[in-house]
């Protein structure tokens, strides 16, 4: 897998894959068609100019497919700005450890190259692909809260909480 700054040409293939209800089923902003991707890649260039991070896309390097995101950004949670790890696969990724790849290897970046002082996650309790990500990624504790009116629960991980 590849991981790359993701561009307003990547707008086809990207909103194939967040115009999937099951890829966007824990999204809060649902299912994105055109317009809305287009404005979400917009969204995180303006965040690698402004942070030096944020979602970043991932191709298969064995054809060049774009097959989901992956990557850091700033998130609002109880007022306080968080920078969030987030990531979404087409379908057809789900279930080969490809999430818990480009998670690692963001986080791995983020802290080695020291971007940013802690990392959060925000999962749904009843998401349990994206729980077993974070935990295999390095997350353990969390708490409870509500986001969007959802209750989720917030991990955080540190630098020191990396496994070498």
């Amino acid at each position: 897998m590849i991981i790359r700054p993701l561009t307003l040409a990547d707008v086809p293939e990207l909103t194939a894959i967040l115009n999937d209800p099951e890829v966007m089923k824990h999204s809060i902003g649902g299912v994105c068609d055109e317009t809305a991707t287009r404005g979400f890649i917009q969204w995180c260039m303006a965040c690698y100019e402004a942070y030096g991070v944020g979602p970043w896309a991932l191709i298969d390097k064995e054809d060049g497919t774009l097959i989901g995101f992956c990557g850091v950004s700033p998130e609002m949670v109880a007022g306080i700005e968080e920078m969030n790890l987030g990531y979404r696969l087409a379908a057809a990724y789900w279930n080969k450890g490809l999430a818990t790849e480009a998670a690692e290897g963001v986080l791995n970046y983020v802290f080695t190259h020291k971007l940013c002082k802690s990392v959060v996650v925000i999962i749904e309790p009843e998401h349990v692909a994206s729980l077993k990500v974070a935990q295999k990624a390095g997350f353990s504790a969390f708490e409870v809260l509500e986001f969007y009116g959802r209750s989720v629960r917030l991990y955080r991980l540190n630098p020191e909480q990396i496994q070498p």
